[in-house]
């Protein structure tokens, strides 16, 4: 963080914010109490603002890991006390378990922003000619669900487990299923809904794309969709490592496995294709 602070400063670039995505997107990772303290940190120091995206909460599926928000973090730090952070937490039901990428509502707390900011957010959203009511309702169930005893506390308490319990093992399907293909890298899925994995990119692959004026990764990306009708994100546009190639991809579908095993039999047949 430090050296990309100070590489922008050399460039003339005038740092206002730090967006921190936790769980993480598009790297499925889950950040530590300590790297997340490190963060809200640095911020404070170094007077950025702080976007903590963390819509991604409930998705945590390695034993041991626990979400651990920019807000907690920065209140046992002792920042929030001395007005010493200025932070935006994000929340939506659009993630998790609730919305499941459907339904569309959520909610920004802002911490130690002046007043007139925050005037002019509730004037845009009163400005909307239209309110969210749906999207508000599932805010509310996310935010106060149903209680013990409550008539409808065990069926939702039950199928939110359900919906959890079947992205924690497509996570684990799809990030070792992946892995195991020869050429193709992919860490577990410890969080999130994603995997991003790297690429062993054949040597024809990657003057073809130069040739056609874009990434390699990009060139695999659009090979995958045509032949067998699946979308990934090419891992180019979240930016990488020089020499690294990989893509961005969720773990949401049922029909996982034939996903995977669908990437291998491209993968093969795509090295074949470009391996001069």
């Amino acid at each position: 963080l430090e050296r990309s602070l100070a590489e922008a400063k050399a460039k003339g670039i005038n740092m206002v914010g730090l967006v921190l995505i936790n769980p993480g997107n598009p790297t499925g990772q889950v950040l530590s109490p300590d790297e997340v303290k490190d963060i809200v940190t640095f911020c404070a120091e170094n007077n950025l603002v702080l976007l903590s995206d963390e819509v991604y909460q409930e998705n945590i599926y390695r034993e041991g890991d626990k979400f651990f928000s920019s807000r907690r973090a920065a209140d046992e730090l002792g920042l929030i006390k001395n007005d010493a952070i200025q932070l935006c937490s994000f929340h939506s039901v659009s993630k998790g378990v609730m919305g499941e990428c459907g339904q569309r509502g959520g909610y920004v707390e802002m911490v130690g922003i002046d007043s007139e900011v925050n005037d002019c957010l509730y004037k845009l959203a009163a400005s909307k000619l239209c309110s969210n009511a749906p999207g508000q309702a599932m805010v509310s169930l996310m935010c106060r669900g149903p209680s013990p005893g409550d008539a409808s506390y065990e069926s939702h308490t039950m199928e939110k487990k359900a919906v959890f319990e079947g992205l924690k093992e497509r996570a684990r399907l799809v990030s070792n299923g992946l892995d195991s293909i020869p050429g193709i890298s992919c860490q577990p899925a410890t969080g999130a809904m994603y995997c991003f994995p790297s690429i062993k990119m054949p040597p024809g692959a990657i003057k073809a794309s130069n040739e056609r004026g874009f990434s390699p990764d990009t060139l695999y990306a659009l090979d995958l969709l045509q032949t067998t009708g699946i979308c990934v994100v090419p891992a180019s546009g979240f930016g990488q490592e020089e020499g690294r190639f990989g893509f961005r991809t969720t773990f949401l579908s049922p029909e996982s496995k034939y996903v995977v095993d669908s990437i291998r039999e491209h993968y093969e047949a795509f090295c074949s294709k470009y391996s001069n």
